[in-house]
């Protein structure tokens, strides 16, 4: 089986524009290592292109892409590589110094430290005004730092609740009945109590990023947030470790699949794709993957929606846009920049968008691109209007693999809840050096 799932995500035209045109970007100078110009190479030769294998885009995706791209710029060649996402900030990283790539993937979470280490080229004269006027600001702000922009958005994303309906109606339940937190344990419960699956829930809780990013949709639900007003890690805040005590209890109660601890979000996408699972969080092109037949045994039976609820009402997704950027190291920035053009407009976009969504808002206000995902559109919209950010710190790498184990300390019983997130603050505060 081959599962693709997206990292990355954001707000909407048409289904939530408003909130998106409402964001403001900053002003600011650049800190810290001035970024190089590299060499622009003209608009020939090779572009060595580095993706994350779990995009939203799948390989055969970005393959079309590149032979279309191809026939139109011949003096063009473009080698792929495709890397695990937990594998891709470092190959970025040891990359740098020989070069290596022409194009690098970036998740949102990275421009902040790529930027001020000066590894990732900026490209803000680069970005036409009217093209800024027309993508989703939300998109726009992942390859942003202190004003600057170092990359193209390559699609908007943030994880959605996907049901099994046919499980669901054995109970009597719908998805009405999961719009919110208590109504998903409560149906949960249910299904557990009539022997319809073992375990109700699955979930991304290895430790990864994409723990983060599933405690980042509950600790948002519960009114927190990961940092404070000075930008200090919050996470022992009341909302914090009230996130984490549910997270934990789910387990406790032998509603979510004790496997999640070492499930990344490709294991959930199996699990319910084998009718495993009845309720789970994922990117956007989970939806893909549980009604394909050649993966799936649940095909027509899938449900999407917004994330649930919380006890505060709040149902903000995760942020986990990710952009294509240029390394300073490149030989060939010239082509590089004409590839980055042509795999994030709007008609390559539009042509993909059963996998990724698009950050182009004309997109969302035109029925024959809707009508080709229309549950996910309508799902998007929603949870693109609210959004939970990590936070954007120069040392997040540290700051995650921090709050990765401190998290899994609690789901795993060997800390009570606020132990493990006081302990991650403590440390992060000493990471800062």
């Amino acid at each position: 089986m081959k599962f693709s799932s997206s990292l990355a995500h954001r707000a909407i035209g048409g289904l939530g524009i408003a909130a998106v045109a409402a964001l403001i970007l900053s002003g600011c100078s650049i800190t810290g290592a001035a970024p190089k110009t590299g060499a622009d190479g003209g608009d020939t030769g090779t572009v060595n292109a580095l993706f994350m294998k779990q995009a939203g885009y799948s390989e055969s995706d970005v393959a079309a892409m590149i032979k279309d791209f191809e026939k139109t710029n011949p003096k063009i060649t473009v080698k792929p590589t495709f890397v695990a996402y937990d594998a891709l900030h470092d190959k970025i990283v040891t990359s740098a110094p020989a070069g290596t790539y022409d194009v690098v993937h970036l998740d949102v979470i990275w421009p902040a430290e790529f930027a001020s280490k000066g590894l990732i080229t900026d490209v803000s004269d680069k970005i036409p005004a009217a093209a800024k006027e027309q993508m989703l600001g939300g998109a726009l702000s992942s390859a942003e730092y202190d004003g600057k922009y170092f990359g193209m958005p390559w699609g908007p994303s943030t994880k959605l609740f996907f049901v099994n309906n046919a499980m669901l109606a054995k109970v009597g339940a719908t998805q009405d009945d999961v719009k919110t937190w208590d109504g998903v344990l409560a149906v949960a419960t249910k299904l557990k109590a009539a022997g319809v699956v073992k375990y109700p829930l699955s979930w991304s809780w290895s430790q990864a990023e994409a723990l983060i990013c599933d405690y980042a949709n509950i600790l948002g639900s519960f009114g927190g947030s990961f940092t404070d007003a000075s930008g200090n890690l919050d996470v022992n805040s009341a909302a914090g470790v009230q996130a984490v005590t549910w997270m934990k209890k789910t387990l406790d109660d032998g509603l979510t699949d004790p496997a999640s601890l070492t499930f990344l979000e490709d294991d959930t996408d199996k699990s319910m794709a084998a009718g495993k699972t009845a309720m789970e969080l994922n990117w956007e092109s989970t939806f893909r993957d549980l009604n394909d037949s050649s993966i799936s045994k649940i095909v027509g039976q899938a449900g999407v929606s917004a994330p649930p609820a919380g006890p505060t009402g709040l149902n903000p997704g995760v942020n986990g846009s990710m952009a294509l950027s240029i390394p300073t190291g490149s030989k060939h920035q010239g082509a590089a920049w004409k590839f980055i053009q042509y795999v994030t407009s709007q008609a390559v976009q539009d042509k993909f968008v059963k996998s990724s969504m698009t950050n182009w808002k004309a997109s969302y206000a035109d029925p024959a691109i809707t009508a080709s995902n229309p549950k996910v559109f309508a799902a998007a919209g929603l949870a693109y209007d609210s959004m939970i950010s990590r936070p954007a710190v120069a040392n997040y790498n540290s700051v995650s693999q921090i709050l990765q184990v401190e998290l899994q300390n609690a789901l795993l019983g060997k800390k009570a809840p606020q132990q493990a997130m006081d302990d991650a603050v403590q440390q992060a505060k000493a990471s800062k050096g």
